[in-house]
């Protein structure tokens, strides 16, 4: 049997729809971000792949118990934290190493070293850095040598 609806009707009908697809979809976008940020903290995802997404991921703050493997945003940077702790306003990312590793820019193929304070951070195989105005390759994985000094070939 067929039922006449307005007009009115069949808009607000449509305006209702349309409005329930939009709050599905915004639904779908936290929760594949949701997803997204567990798979990059848990490794499955790369790093590279991560900092292509940096919009996805927390902003760094202070007062919060961070976990081994959290990624939180800082600046214009995404760092994960590779020591448990609970933040303070004087540990930000970019100061604290023994903390925070940066993950690097996906953009940049040598990056400028910096000295690996651990294991957590040391430089593994055919990872590339610049240092001194030259270009280097990591030899051998697990390296915390300055390059030049051993386990690194210049480029």
């Amino acid at each position: 049997m067929f039922t006449y609806k307005s007009k009115e009707s069949r808009l607000w009908a449509a305006a209702n729809a349309q409005q329930q697809t939009a709050e599905k979809q915004s639904d779908m976008e936290s929760y594949t971000g949701i997803v997204f940020v567990a798979l990059a903290e848990n490794g499955t995802l790369d790093e590279v792949t991560a900092a292509e997404h940096t919009d996805l991921f927390s902003p760094w703050a202070e007062g919060i118990a961070y976990e081994i493997g959290n990624i939180r945003s800082y600046g214009e940077e995404l760092y994960r934290c590779v020591q448990a702790h609970t933040s303070q306003s004087d540990w930000t990312p970019d100061k604290t190493p023994a903390l925070w590793v940066k993950i690097g820019d996906p953009a940049e193929e040598f990056p400028a070293w910096s000295q690996p304070v651990g294991a957590h951070d040391a430089y593994g195989k055919g990872d590339k850095v610049s240092y001194q105005d030259k270009h280097w390759e990591s030899t051998v994985d697990g390296n915390v040598w300055v390059p030049g000094v051993y386990g690194w070939q210049a480029k």
